[in-house]
């Protein structure tokens, strides 16, 4: 099993003619991804051919939705146009959506995960995030697909390049689904969210979650974990040398006086039982420890 996507999820690329839309697509594609239609309005009705594989071109995400039965889309367009994709998606009822693009103002998140969490119907990743893969199964976003394979362990990262770094690490083991959510100051999914979908999925034996400065969003997942996560979770908080004041990496990545620290943030961790690890690796050995004892 997993959580968000299967190997049942069909998937739109909007974006999908553009430069980062047709490179990524080819990946999703050569990776398993069952990608249904991209969107594009002015390329309407023509189809893009990826290394033998035609794939229909629509004029809006509708019409995608209508014909293909889409229920996942990926997003691939500059900044400035980022708010219409999105809402353009929920308003298409798109069970899930995968914002990867970097550079989106706040108040444009704000207004598009406002119309999803009123819609009821939309789930938001992102955006500047990787995306989500369910090793084996379908990749949505751009985590390259042969770091691991499947497995049974969770993992949820603020951070891509960490996510692909705790993928490697734990390759012996594998993954049920990897989810980067983000590292702006609003993300659609938590790692609330996904902590609470790892805990209920019968595959996922145990939990890896990577958080980073800025913020409070691993003390409250650390409430979280106290009071409905009974799975075994290892944690990593990226930032421990960061000077206050300054953004490091992702928008929502700064220290404001005694707020957002790395270090308050282990503590809140570790507080309610989760290891957490001083570098990547450790936190990888930490995961490595517990399931093998699991497997015992």
């Amino acid at each position: 099993m997993s959580i968000f996507l299967t190997k049942d999820s069909k998937v739109i690329v909007q974006g999908m003619t553009g430069s980062e839309g047709t490179k990524h697509t080819t990946r999703m594609l050569a990776s398993g991804t069952n990608i249904v239609g991209g969107v594009n309005p002015r390329k309407a009705g023509t189809s893009v051919d990826f290394d033998g594989t035609s794939v229909a071109v629509f004029g809006t995400v509708a019409d995608a939705v209508k014909e293909t039965g889409a229920n996942v889309s990926v997003i691939f367009v500059p900044p400035k146009f980022t708010k219409d994709a999105v809402l353009e998606a929920v308003a298409a009822e798109v069970p899930l959506v995968v914002v990867i693009t970097e550079g989106v103002p706040v108040h444009d998140t704000a207004a598009f995960f406002a119309a999803a969490q009123a819609s009821g119907t939309t789930r938001i990743i992102g955006p500047n995030c990787p995306g989500i893969i369910t090793p084996g199964e379908s990749n949505a976003g751009i985590i390259p697909a042969s770091i691991a394979g499947a497995g049974r362990i969770g993992l949820v990262s603020k951070s891509g390049t960490l996510t692909y770094q705790m993928m490697y690490e734990l390759s012996d083991f594998g993954f049920s689904t990897a989810i980067g959510i983000g590292g702006d100051p609003i993300v659609g999914t938590t790692h609330i969210d996904a902590l609470q979908a790892f805990q209920d999925d019968p595959d996922t034996d145990a939990i890896v979650m990577i958080g980073e400065i800025g913020g409070d969003a691993e003390e409250r997942a650390a409430a979280f974990i106290k009071e409905n996560v009974t799975k075994p979770v290892v944690g990593y908080v990226a930032g421990f040398t960061a000077p206050e004041g300054k953004t490091m990496g992702h928008a929502g990545a700064i220290v404001s006086g005694s707020s957002g620290t790395a270090a308050a943030k282990k503590e809140a961790l570790e507080a309610v039982g989760v290891k957490v690890g001083k570098t990547p690796t450790e936190t990888a050995n930490l995961m490595r420890e517990i399931m093998q004892n699991l497997a015992k």
